[in-house]
């Protein structure tokens, strides 16, 4: 079982660029242990700024360190990232093209017992519906450190969401099949399609094996991309099996299922069933258990495959 964390791989990855780009910042609000920064904080006490529990402060100061040519790297949790420095995100990073990257740690239900006050289910919805902003879920950390690799070389506006514990790899390291802004392969397949963004593409994978069993064939695509979504791969998926099923760790409203459906049906409709957390606020435990209680794990997933191909 794999023990590092993505919002780790972050964290090594910036850390490893630092040491030559000078102008590389980290920024947190309160959140450098929780965010996996505090080695960076170490490391790098010139390039990195505390701003404590003021999100909008954070984005604000981001913003203008990236106005006078500052790569700054905002980590903070993504409950809290996504809703209060909406306005800053909206106007002083996306509106104005300041080249300043979010990183939305513990997203989803990572707070687990928290409760609703630290879950994060609407992050797609609130930062995705800004124009001019991108929106990225990494599945595991493997692709976390190729997507870090690639955002490290541009100059635009983006988000991340990473989850708070380490994950299984979905992946073999040095067998990562990552192109930018493209939805990933995980598993070829004819019958069903399973589109599944962040932690639930594992969930997916394991789907996709338990339909096999049954000899039900389900590609299984990693959506990481979320904004800009890959519209060639979800027409491809519509075109070419003969149903469509998302899966993703975020409310019904204003997510990567909306997108999808926009694509199919205005370009190849098909049936589709719609996997997420509810609009209402999430039960409080281990992201397992309530992944478990909503049917977001292999068996629910399979389950509604058989469903929509009945």
């Amino acid at each position: 079982m794999n023990k590092i964390a993505n919002k780790q791989v972050i964290c090594d990855v910036l850390m490893e660029h630092a040491e030559k780009e000078k102008d590389l910042v980290v920024l947190c609000s309160d959140s450098r242990g929780s965010s996996s920064m505090t080695p960076f904080a170490d490391q790098f006490p010139q390039q990195f700024v505390e701003t404590g529990i003021a999100e909008q402060n954070l984005v604000s100061i981001a913003a203008g360190l990236a106005a006078c040519g500052k790569k700054p790297y905002v980590a903070s949790p993504a409950c809290f990232l996504s809703t209060r420095s909406m306005e800053q995100v909206k106007v002083d990073v996306a509106y104005s093209h300041t080249n300043v990257k979010l990183i939305g740690v513990s997203g989803g239900v990572s707070y687990g017992a928290l409760g609703m006050t630290h879950h994060s289910a609407q992050d797609i919805a609130t930062i995705g519906s800004i124009p001019g902003m991108r929106v990225y879920l990494p599945s595991d950390r493997h692709q976390t450190r190729l997507l870090m690799e690639t955002l490290l070389a541009d100059e635009e506006p983006a988000y991340v969401r990473t989850g708070r514990n380490a994950v299984e790899d979905v992946y073999e390291e040095g067998h990562v099949p990552f192109v930018m802004d493209k939805a990933t392969v995980v598993v070829e397949g004819a019958d069903v399609t399973l589109i599944a963004c962040g932690e639930m593409v594992l969930a997916a994978k394991r789907a996709a094996e338990l339909l096999a069993s049954e000899g039900i064939s389900a590609r299984v695509l990693d959506m990481y991309c979320v904004k800009p979504i890959d519209e060639e791969a979800v027409i491809r998926a519509a075109k070419e099996t003969k149903a469509i099923v998302t899966i993703e760790e975020h409310g019904p409203i204003g997510g990567m299922a909306g997108m999808v459906s926009q694509i199919v049906t205005t370009h190849y409709p098909v049936k589709m069933a719609a996997m997420s957390l509810p609009d209402a606020p999430c039960i409080a435990g281990k992201s397992q258990e309530i992944f478990d209680y909503y049917g977001l794990n292999a068996k629910g997933i399979a389950q509604k495959a058989k469903e929509l191909l009945a």
